[in-house]
């Protein structure tokens, strides 16, 4: 094993990252801050390892590339490569795993403090000169509720639903596990038509598949109570942003608070981006983000090329 190529680096903000341990595990690296479809082919000519994060290996690409012996997804979705065709080919391909959980649990307990306690709505009330106008100590103008008592709803139960659950808990919530969409009834979990009418917060986190796909859609949108929060932290086609945008203008539903939409990055016209939608949180596919988390990331692909060059392949999803 002689070269590796990392095609989108850029992905992971390596700024303040170490990425002495990854450089080392090969003699040879080139390392592209991004990679365009069209420079692909040419940039992985002759390469045994290539580390993608999102950009896109469908089979007609890995069927020119006859030296690729592993691929390292710098996610765990593993979406954006051709699993049939690298298996075909005899390339090992390799995710990572629990790197974000918690990144992510604590993104997602953050946004929920964030609705519940009107925290934006009294940030602006406050640089809009509100509470210098007030006649009292403080501003009451917007609802704010305590986590305690509330009931969570988690869809996924994997190492981030878990992770979401242990800090949803410890703030007094109530947590119900919904059955995995398409999957076989657990001991446990609660059939989703069922949990969606019982949940204050609905929190999602399961992969993208065709069972997954716009699973929270306008008829599910409609079993939530009114005052009721959705949580997307998984992949942006789980829901139905456009039934989700008029259940919001509605009032169908209390709120919504996104990390991923099904078009990233939106255009500037974006469904979920107009400026009538109410109670929207959105951010920019940055739950997974943390600083340690993105360590956590390029740790595990160091390890994930050692373990294939010691014979012992890790975290194989092919």
């Amino acid at each position: 094993m002689q070269k590796g190529v990392f095609l989108d680096l850029a992905s992971l903000a390596p700024e303040d990252l170490d990425l002495s341990a990854l450089q080392a595990c090969l003699p040879d690296w080139d390392l592209h801050e991004k990679t365009r479809p069209e420079e692909r082919l040419e940039r992985m000519k002759g390469a045994q390892v290539v580390v993608s994060n999102k950009v896109v290996l469908d089979g007609e690409l890995l069927r020119q590339l006859p030296d690729l012996k592993l691929i390292c997804v710098a996610a765990t979705g593993t979406n954006n490569i051709d699993l049939k065709t690298a298996s075909e080919m005899g390339i090992v391909v390799s995710n990572v795993r629990a790197y974000g959980t918690d990144s992510v649990a604590q993104h997602v307990i953050g946004v929920m403090l964030a609705h519940f306690t009107s925290l934006f709505k009294y940030t602006e009330a406050v640089k809009r000169g509100d509470w210098s106008k007030s006649d009292q100590f403080c501003l009451l103008e917007y609802p704010v509720r305590e986590l305690r008592g509330m009931t969570i709803g988690i869809v996924g139960y994997g190492e981030l639903g878990q992770g979401v659950a242990r800090l949803a808990e410890a703030f007094g919530m109530r947590v119900l596990i919904a059955q995995r969409p398409g999957g076989e009834p657990q001991a446990g979990r609660v059939a989703l038509d069922e949990l969606l009418p019982q949940v204050d917060v609905l929190s999602l986190h399961v992969p993208l598949t065709d069972n997954t796909k716009h699973v929270i859609d306008r008829a599910a949108l409609e079993k939530m109570p009114s005052h009721a929060l959705l949580v997307n932290a998984a992949r942006g086609p789980v829901v139905d942003n456009a039934a989700l945008a008029d259940a919001l203008r509605e009032g169908v539903i209390g709120g919504a608070a996104l990390d991923v939409v099904d078009i990233e990055p939106p255009p500037e016209d974006y469904v979920l981006l107009q400026d009538d939608i109410p109670n929207l949180i959105i951010t920019p596919h940055t739950a997974w983000a943390g600083r340690q988390a993105r360590q956590n990331t390029v740790n595990q692909i160091q390890q994930n090329i050692e373990a294939f060059i010691a014979g012992e392949p890790r975290y194989q999803v092919n």
